[in-house]
């Protein structure tokens, strides 16, 4: 294990704490301009999420409007009634986005899809690092904020329905994760830097309870605006 990753891991509640867990349910609120430039601005607001933590499955609930939910796969994602019954589904989603940009508008699928895989990874991670096939590499540390932040380069397998195939994670000198770099590939490369604040402790599990995501500049610091993504986390559970 690469010493970051170890040290970032065991800052978070460690292996032998999340591997005791499967599931975790939230709160979650979500905003920011993404959502209208998208065409699906209904998406923001106060949401139910449940998700296994050792596969990529999840839930959202409401999704777009009352009575309805979402269910996500990595190779599949649909709406349901809250009984049950299957309104849209969509297979290999990721397929959908072949030849989108930033400004490309999204139908409800395709908005399932990118909320399921995303907030997805951002509960797993950094314990999503110990599995099979993540390429994990220390790279040039990183000033911001009266901090050093050492940086972990971590290349993805491809089973994993994520933003890109490589990322850079910024840690703190206590080990948690204070921001998160990627390209957004289903955007054609959109890029964001996502900030991690917040942090509180559920059941021996490190949350952070408060994201930000914007727009990395040609300096590598973030544009003030637009604030693209905003997701505000609380009622945490695991079991």
């Amino acid at each position: 294990m690469n010493e970051l990753a170890q040290l970032s891991i065991d800052a978070h509640g460690g292996m032998k704490r999340w591997n005791a867990l499967s599931q975790v349910s939230a709160r979650i609120d979500t905003g920011g301009v993404l959502w209208a430039l998208k065409g699906v601005p209904e998406f923001a607001g106060v949401a139910r999420i449940d998700a296994s933590l050792h596969e990529q499955r999840r839930s959202h609930e409401p999704f777009m409007k009352p009575g309805q939910r979402m269910r996500f796969e990595a190779g599949r994602v649909a709406i349901e009634s809250l009984d049950g019954q299957v309104l849209e589904v969509r297979r290999n989603p990721r397929d959908a986005f072949a030849g989108h940009t930033l400004e490309t508008p999204w139908d409800r699928l395709h908005a399932a899809y990118f909320a399921g895989y995303a907030m997805w990874n951002y509960l797993a991670i950094p314990f999503l690092f110990a599995e099979d096939g993540f390429g994990l590499e220390e790279i040039e540390a990183w000033e911001e904020n009266g901090e050093t932040w050492r940086r972990l380069q971590v290349r993805f397998p491809a089973g994993v329905a994520t933003h890109s195939a490589e990322q850079v994670f910024y840690i703190g000198p206590d080990g948690l994760l204070r921001r998160h770099d990627y390209d957004v590939e289903v955007a054609q490369g959109a890029r964001g830097a996502h900030y991690i604040h917040d942090y509180k402790e559920f059941d021996g599990i490190m949350v952070p309870t408060r994201r930000r995501v914007y727009i990395p500049g040609p300096d590598n610091n973030p544009l003030p605006e637009p604030l693209l993504v905003s997701i505000d986390i609380s009622e945490v559970r695991f079991e």
